[in-house]
């Protein structure tokens, strides 16, 4: 037996609760797992409160991060012993997740714990930083250089937007970070954000084209706030979205593309190929503070998960939540 968060939808509702589970009720994988430590994200917040379609078949387990042991394994690249990590590939929407004491999944959806952190600390990380980073990357792939001008990060109290301003900052990179919670300033200065502004002045329809301010941008927010992000970029300048905080719809015109030049480069994290994830979690070995990187962290307990998670869609929470699913 062991204890795990349950999302279940039935004639009674739609509801989660902690519940004790039976090892032989695990889905099907190839690799069994003993977790030590997960995370609570975005999407792990839509799933637990019902505030997204992110379940899509019940009963679910959710947590689409997880970090811990290998129990068994039928998996070539995985053995006994084994400490991993796993990070997003439909897991706690599709398969059971994280937010669990055990996990069996399929091999190919794991990466081995990198040397430089230990399973809590890979899952202060979690998507949400490894999300950060992949960001990071596709700003420098298109070139954007700390040199270029100011970076802004949207939704920057968030777990994708603390890692991203902590990691463009020890990068070298001037970084603005917008935010709707003014009071969080000494926070994000701390992790090296240099000047704060107002997510007011992004989140409301604004115009086609706006005073070129931005060499870069990482967008968690969507909706209205990337429109803007978009139509204040400099010329050639990349925004990196992977967010929909705001919203899902983009009301934006082509002006910023075909008149500045603008590249809009979409990160995705779930389906990520083995080589990509690989480098992006060597990437945050070298390129994140881990002193830094505690500053963001609160950590709690598996039987907290349900109350957190309707702090964390309220916009209570701020940087990134571990759960230690062992007490």
């Amino acid at each position: 037996m062991f204890k795990a968060v349950l999302i279940n939808k039935d004639e009674a509702g739609y509801r989660a609760a902690l519940a004790e589970l039976d090892e032989g009720a695990l889905p099907a994988g190839d690799v069994s797992i003993k977790v030590a430590y997960s995370t609570l994200n975005y999407k792990d917040g839509l799933a637990i409160t019902g505030k997204g379609p992110v379940v899509r078949s019940f009963p679910m387990v959710p947590g689409i991060d997880l970090a811990g042991t290998v129990e068994e394994s039928t998996h070539p690249a995985f053995a006994v012993g084994d400490a991993v990590v796993l990070n997003g590939w439909g897991v706690g929407e599709t398969h059971w997740g994280g937010l669990a004491q055990k996990a069996r999944l399929r091999g190919d959806w794991l990466v081995p714990l990198p040397a430089a952190f230990s399973a809590r600390q890979a899952m202060a990380i979690g998507t949400a930083g490894y999300t950060a980073m992949l960001c990071v990357m596709a700003l420098e792939q298109h070139g954007v250089r700390p040199g270029d001008g100011e970076v802004l990060v949207t939704g920057a109290n968030g777990g994708v937007g603390s890692v991203a301003v902590a990691v463009l900052a020890r990068l070298g990179y001037r970084v603005v970070a917008a935010t709707g919670r003014p009071q969080e300033a000494d926070y994000l200065k701390a992790l090296g954000a240099a000047e704060i502004i107002e997510r007011s002045t992004l989140n409301a329809p604004g115009k086609p084209l706006a005073r070129e301010r931005w060499a870069g941008a990482v967008d968690t927010v969507g909706s209205h706030t990337l429109a803007n992000v978009c139509a204040s970029m400099r010329y050639r300048g990349t925004v990196a979205a992977c967010g929909l905080a705001q919203g899902m719809d983009f009301p934006a015109t082509v002006a910023p593309f075909i008149l500045r030049g603008v590249t809009l480069a979409g990160v995705d994290s779930v389906m990520a190929p083995y080589a990509l994830r690989m480098e992006a979690w060597q990437r945050l070995a070298r390129d994140l503070d881990p002193a830094v990187l505690e500053m963001m962290v609160e950590e709690i307990a598996l039987g907290e998960v349900i109350d957190t998670a309707a702090r964390l869609m309220a916009g209570q929470v701020r940087g990134r939540v571990v759960v230690d699913v062992n007490r």
